[in-house]
């Protein structure tokens, strides 16, 4: 039988929240444990653009919203990180873009750009042309409006992986989990055999929190999946583009990001509209065909006559929310000894913490001393994305 353990806090799931979450407690010192069943970063995380957000696309209808101030401070935070100044050392993680942007083709900014230039959006917005504009846009044929963003795009799996040093010899390997209980009280896990005390368990597993809620016989919080079907296009004639593309709705139209394939080309991932309900609702070959259209009518001067195409299901998993609407923040449910959140995306991995060190504090869970762990079955990193699909 595995050697039984104790820490202070357990983590379940580790996707970059849980990562996030797992350094940030190690910094102030507690004991912790983190289990993941498959891949380190394998769920939503690998599958994210890498944008982080600091909520100007959610002021697209021309007012900031509740959305847009709650994950306004995120690509600060996030930005001191990087530089190794912040509340992690993020140093080494690859920066894909310095920011995000926001183009227009043709006519259709003219009713934001009063909005851009307003009081309520100094700071986040300017305006760029001519050799400020992305690569992939610095073309004769383009006669629309970029805005460049205060928001970055960040190299996912390099993220995933420096988050994984963090942890140190704290990640374990486990598929089966179980509650781990004493006169009715969870007091820890089970997991693959091997008893795991702690004092604070935290279900950070994204969609499979679900599956754990049910496993640990509790019926609330209630998880929503939003689901996505998102494109990828390699091509040698492909540039740099992080970027949303407006539309007549609230949404961006699409929104581009760019990420490295391995044979040195180019990957352009494309979510927005188009990967939302319409798109859900097409087959690959309707979605891809659909993608041609909208990057053919948008971009007609990218020669996109050798690229090579694929699609990505990704479900979003979220707190319940009435209508399925999208969370506005990190959401986090206490309930004794077990804390269950869901950051709702990439960029609130911060707030996510925030949320669970409160928690810890005003239940005064203070750092303890525990023996050093065992070597441990390790869960291994989750491959880039670009990588594995065009393999």
């Amino acid at each position: 039988m595995p050697q039984a353990l104790s820490t202070d806090i357990l983590i379940v799931g580790g996707g970059i929240a849980g990562l996030w979450l797992n350094a940030r407690l190690r910094q102030l010192g507690y004991a912790t444990l983190l289990v993941e069943n498959e891949r380190l970063g394998g769920g939503q995380s690998v599958k994210s653009q890498g944008i982080i957000h600091g909520g100007t696309k959610y002021a697209l209808s021309g007012a900031l919203t509740g959305s847009s101030e709650a994950i306004a401070d995120m690509p600060r935070r996030w930005r001191e990180a990087l530089a190794g100044s912040g509340e992690l050392d993020l140093s080494g993680v690859r920066l894909l873009s310095e920011a995000h942007y926001l183009w227009s083709p043709g006519t259709l900014a003219g009713n934001l750009t009063g909005f851009f230039a307003s009081k309520a959006m100094r700071g986040r917005v300017d305006q760029v042309k001519g050799s400020e504009l992305p690569p992939a846009l610095q073309d004769a044929k383009f006669k629309g409006k970029v805005y460049r963003l205060a928001e970055l795009v960040l190299d996912v799996p390099s993220l995933i992986t420096r988050l994984a040093e963090h942890a140190g010899d704290g990640l374990l390997a486990g598929g089966h989990i179980e509650p781990l209980r004493e006169n009715g009280e969870l007091i820890g896990l089970v997991v693959d055999g091997r008893q795991v005390r702690a004092r604070r368990i935290v279900l950070s597993a994204g969609q499979g929190n679900a599956g754990l809620l049910g496993a640990l016989g509790i019926e609330q919080p209630k998880q929503q999946l939003r689901p996505l079907h998102m494109v990828l296009v390699k091509a040698p004639t492909l540039k740099p583009l992080y970027a949303h593309c407006l539309g007549g709705g609230t949404k961006p139209r699409i929104t581009v990001t760019t990420h490295p394939a391995a044979d040195g080309q180019w990957a352009w991932y494309l979510g927005g509209d188009l990967a939302e309900a319409d798109g859900v609702a097409r087959d690959e070959a309707a979605q891809i065909a659909f993608a041609r259209r909208e990057l053919a009518e948008l971009l007609p001067w990218v020669d996109l006559s050798a690229a090579e195409w694929r699609t990505l299901r990704v479900d979003r998993a979220e707190p319940a929310q009435s209508g399925l609407v999208r969370p506005d923040n990190a959401f986090l449910s206490e309930q004794g000894s077990l804390l269950v959140g869901w950051p709702t995306k990439l960029a609130l991995a911060p707030d996510f913490a925030d949320r669970v060190i409160a928690a810890l504090e005003r239940e005064v869970i203070h750092p303890s001393s525990h023996q050093e762990l065992p070597a441990l079955p390790r869960p291994p990193v989750a491959a880039p994305l670009w990588q594995e699909l065009f393999a």
